[in-house]
């Protein structure tokens, strides 16, 4: 198999690992402006052929790279971001409890955010 690319679907909240035009699994995000910005992952999917390759572990880690160089804070609701967070406390900056609140709120009011 060829490299695996990470792409970031901004206007549709996925960030997607791709390999040979195929996508192999994504996180379902949306951006949150208040209390501060904020990426704020609430889903990650891995397809069944490619479960156990690393690619979740990847799309989280490039999901805090990506909110580290835009100024962004990670605000996890995802099960599987919170895990990895946990794991990586170097590479994964906590959010403060009120940026957790904010977003559990803005998926509450909107569920279709995920």
């Amino acid at each position: 198999m060829t490299d695996t690319v990470i792409f970031d679907d901004r206007p549709k909240g996925r960030l997607e690992a791709r390999a040979e035009g195929e996508v192999l699994g994504h996180i379902q995000y949306f951006v949150l402006d208040e209390p501060a910005p904020a990426l704020v992952p609430v889903h990650t999917v891995v397809e069944p052929a490619h479960e156990g390759q690393g690619i979740a572990g990847s799309l989280a880690r490039e999901l805090y790279t990506i909110a580290a160089r835009e100024g962004f804070a990670v605000a996890p609701l995802c099960p599987y971001v919170v895990r990895w967070a946990a794991k990586h406390p170097d590479e994964a900056p906590a959010a403060t409890p009120e940026l957790m609140h904010a977003a559990k709120k803005a998926l509450a009011d909107d569920p279709g955010k995920w």
